[in-house]
């Protein structure tokens, strides 16, 4: 996927099978969230506003180096969305990970694929290396962490 700006039909079909896919899995994990922040931070666009890719990225970390469930990083979310301002941009990677929707979406569903959701939470989350600082700083500003 890397340097496409726009996701291919096939991908955004695959994320539409993978966001079914995990409303099914339980509100416990809610794997959902994972799904929806990996996608939004991997097809971002220079006209993406700020917000959603700020929001995403603070959700792949939250869940890829903290551990956090997808219910906890919708709690994050709810508690920045309370916070009106100006978000900082963040410079798109030219590559936003090795893995796809359609990668995931290709496991066996079940325990497999759930793996496989992670490991393309972590895919893009590591393509963003360079905006980590940034994040981090913002959820220690917020408390999230």
């Amino acid at each position: 996927m890397s340097g496409y700006t726009r996701p291919v039909d096939a991908e955004r079909a695959a994320y539409d099978e993978l966001y079914v896919y995990t409303m099914g899995r339980g509100r416990e994990t809610f794997i959902l969230q994972h799904v929806v922040d990996a996608f939004a931070a991997q097809t971002a666009e220079e006209t993406t506003p700020p917000i959603g890719i700020i929001f995403a990225l603070i959700g792949l970390y939250l869940h890829v180096e903290k551990g956090f469930s997808g219910a906890r990083v919708q709690q994050a979310h709810i508690a920045l969305g309370r916070n009106k301002r100006q978000w900082p941009a963040i410079t798109l990677p030219k590559s936003r990970g090795a893995l796809r929707p359609s990668d995931a979406l290709a496991a066996p569903a079940g325990d497999e694929r759930d793996l496989a959701i992670e490991r393309w939470c972590q895919s893009v989350w590591t393509a963003y290396a360079d905006s980590r600082a940034t994040i981090v700083e913002l959820a220690k500003f917020y408390q999230l962490v």
